[in-house]
């Protein structure tokens, strides 16, 4: 049976797409056209789609998958959210970064909670807010042309949804700052030995693979596999919540840093960003 949920989702706003089928609930991103590039208005999406796996009892499994050849690039930096939050001072500006990333991290928190798991698909680039999205999976499985990095220091901000924590959390503190204090760009069997991944495939294989191993979970007693994954995540992120605290109020600083903007300038224009620190 395969049943698509509606939403109140404008069409063609659609960023991501829930199916279910099978005892599986597909969650898809799907903005090919951008590479599946992040914005506020996914953040809103993920939050609806999540409310509704949650609560929704014939869904043993989410796999999360991409469309195109890309999961996720990072950021669209064509949203940049300076030029949609404002404040009349620097101060009010940053507060209010810090309460739409709260925002944000409130719908991260639900889908990263969700009681049923999580397996992640991952192929081509998985940058940014991508890398930080499939971090809150409990399983992923890369494609072998899959590529990670966290590269917001090169713009000029903080990393903003705890995707370095969770890299330490899973391969160290030395690795999580090499990685999100260089933005340096690690490949498919690289993300493996760290780790952070638990399967590497043939493109051609990625599909089959992961959808196999989410009916493997799916396939398995919903009461033992909700309990296992909650012990597990509440042993693995003692001390989450209050490192996520820190992260919005890095990242708010940053956004609203005169940095942040030179960045996302030379980022557009495909040139290297000079900084100041203010």
């Amino acid at each position: 049976m395969i049943d698509t949920i509606g939403t109140d989702i404008p069409e063609g706003e659609e960023r991501l797409r829930l199916d279910i089928e099978d005892g599986l609930g597909i969650l898809t991103l799907c903005y090919p056209q951008k590479l599946n590039a992040w914005s506020w208005e996914a953040t809103r999406q993920l939050g609806i789609f999540a409310d509704r796996i949650r609560f929704d009892d014939s869904i043993r499994a989410v796999l999360l998958r991409a469309e195109g050849r890309a999961f996720c690039a990072g950021i669209d930096i064509t949203a940049h959210a300076g030029d949609v939050i404002g404040g009349r001072s620097g101060s009010e500006r940053t507060r209010n970064y810090y309460e739409a990333l709260r925002w944000v991290h409130e719908r991260f928190r639900v889908f990263a909670g969700l009681p049923q798991p999580v397996v992640a698909a991952v192929q081509g680039y998985c940058l940014g807010f991508g890398f930080e999205l499939a971090l809150m999976a409990d399983v992923r499985i890369a494609s072998d042309d899959a590529v990670f990095a966290l590269p917001e220091a090169q713009i000029g901000v903080a990393v903003d949804a705890g995707g370095d924590l969770r890299i330490a959390r899973e391969a160290g503190a030395g690795w999580a700052k090499l990685l999100s204090l260089t933005g340096r760009r690690i490949d498919a069997a690289t993300a493996e030995r760290l780790r952070l991944v638990q399967i590497v495939t043939p493109a051609d294989e990625l599909a089959k693979t992961a959808r196999e191993v989410a009916a493997e979970i799916a396939a398995n007693g919903p009461l033992a596999v909700q309990g296992i994954k909650r012990a597990i995540d509440t042993y693995a992120d003692a001390g989450m919540g209050a490192a996520l605290d820190q992260v919005a109020m890095n990242a708010a600083v940053t956004l609203t840093s005169e940095d942040s903007r030179a960045g996302y300038a030379a980022k557009g224009e495909r040139r290297a960003a000079e900084f100041e620190g203010k």
